[in-house]
């Protein structure tokens, strides 16, 4: 794997301007808030809706039909559009009553989320034949070296600005709808991401800037992120910032946990960053989901609603508002935990998923990805991050700060030989440093189409 660009020392500006909050500080979230606006796209027309039923249909983007229509055009010469319409939307309505549990309460979101409180024990999780039966494990110790920073535990997601909250024994699922499923380019894909190709290929429409280490065991990682808006070309683009946890070689064996933040219009359907999970034991083939929109995945906190919609966010030369993120692997279990913000265990990924994973990881990974679609016949304006680049520093370039790695001891250790990559670099590109405060830290993202990047 190329390195792809050299490390460039850099020192955290001062300004007086300029504030930082973080998500174990309560107070700050009416300091930095940022109002967001609401998407323009809008789905919820019944008109627009029974049309892109229509236009689902007739496109024949989903292939759970393709076949079936084509076979019924060869042999009648006809088509009924109203039957087939039919079987396609009661597909769609079989598959989301997969996903959507019972729930026990419904909490409405001020972004436009439905938040259904489920039983923890009947999660999308336990509809896993590996998994079926089973219940929510308590919580393993974490990590020797890992700063539980302050009192609170925060979550800083927008349904929760409602004041309504999920019972115990419950888990706050966001509701999946029909235009949801709409939106994707099929049922059977939904909720998944593209088949993954190597971080040096630049043919393939995701472009990266990340820093990564390799060549050892790792069982966990840690990183604060700053959260922004980035704006998009295409609702079927995405731009998003995560940790992956890999192991498997680049082909079809790999694995994968990754979590972060991400803004996904063909997914969510607005222009919102969310909190969002991801796995894979068969890089992106089969294998895994975004959030609970499968079964693996097992949740076991009432406070916090994977997919949903994070508040506040960073604003250029303003207030910044970042997340913590922890990944590490239960020595005794082996199942693979995750921690949002402070003292939010939100669950694991049970080590019965996977194959490479089962045992460690090879490899960690920080930083941003997009997808360029080339929808206008140039490289796409879908910002990573703030739509910055690197060298703007603090307070205008994204960042990921006191990176670590979870040891064979399960100790947070510093990076060992990190490397920073931008696949691009005129278009997104990538700086790193170290300093007291903020241990292993970089500046990454950019505007996507620019002078330098046509």
């Amino acid at each position: 794997m190329d390195t792809g660009v050299d490390l460039f020392p850099l020192k955290k500006p001062k300004s007086r301007n300029t504030k930082i909050c973080f998500v174990n500080v309560r107070r700050v979230q009416h300091k930095c808030g940022q109002a967001h606006k609401k998407s323009d796209m809008d789905f919820s027309s019944p008109i627009i809706s029974l049309l892109l039923h229509f236009l689902l249909l007739i496109s024949l983007v989903c292939p759970v039909y393709s076949l079936e229509i084509n076979s019924h055009l060869l042999a009648n010469e006809s088509f009924a559009p109203h039957e087939e319409f039919n079987k396609l939307k009661n597909t769609i309505r079989f598959h989301l009553q997969k996903i959507n549990k019972p729930f026990v309460k419904t909490i409405q979101s001020p972004d436009g989320d439905i938040i259904d409180c489920v039983m923890s024990h009947k999660q999308p999780a336990f509809d896993h034949h590996l998994l079926k039966g089973q219940k929510p494990l308590e919580p393993p110790e974490r990590p020797r070296g890992h700063n539980q920073k302050g009192i609170w535990s925060d979550n800083f997601q927008m349904w929760s600005l409602s004041g309504e909250s999920c019972p115990t024994e419950t888990i706050p699922i966001r509701r999946t709808k029909e235009q949801d499923i709409i939106r994707a380019n099929s049922i059977n894909r939904f909720g998944r991401k593209l088949k993954y190709v190597r971080r040096d290929t630049t043919s393939n429409g995701h472009e990266h800037s990340v820093g990564y280490v390799t060549g050892d065991e790792y069982y966990g990682a840690q990183a604060s992120i700053n959260v922004w808006v980035p704006q998009l070309e295409s609702q079927y683009e995405f731009s998003l910032s995560q940790i992956w946890i890999i192991s498997g070689s680049f082909g079809e064996d790999l694995n994968t946990i990754e979590a972060g933040w991400q803004v996904s219009p063909e997914l969510y359907g607005d222009n919102y960053p969310r909190f969002f999970t991801y796995w894979t034991t068969d890089a992106y083939q089969g294998t895994g989901c975004y959030n609970l929109l499968c079964s693996g995945f097992i949740q076991t906190n009432n406070k916090i609603a994977i997919g949903a919609a994070i508040s506040p966010t960073s604003t250029y030369n303003g207030g910044q508002f970042d997340i913590s993120l922890l990944i590490w692997k239960d020595p005794k279990l082996g199942n693979w935990w995750l921690e949002y913000g402070s003292g939010n265990i939100v669950g694991y990924w049970p080590s019965s998923l996977f194959t490479h994973l089962k045992d460690k990881a090879t490899m960690i990974q920080f930083g941003g990805e997009i997808v360029n679609s080339m929808s206008t016949g140039s490289h796409t304006s879908t910002q990573m991050g703030s739509g910055h680049f690197a060298y703007e520093g603090f307070a205008k370039a994204s960042y990921f700060r006191n990176m670590q790695v979870v040891d064979s001891n399960n100790n947070l250790i510093p990076l060992p030989n990190l490397k920073l990559v931008a696949d691009h670099p005129n278009c997104y590109d990538i700086q790193g440093g170290t300093n007291n405060g903020w241990g292993n830290y970089f500046y990454y993202g950019g505007p996507g189409r620019n002078v330098k990047c046509p």
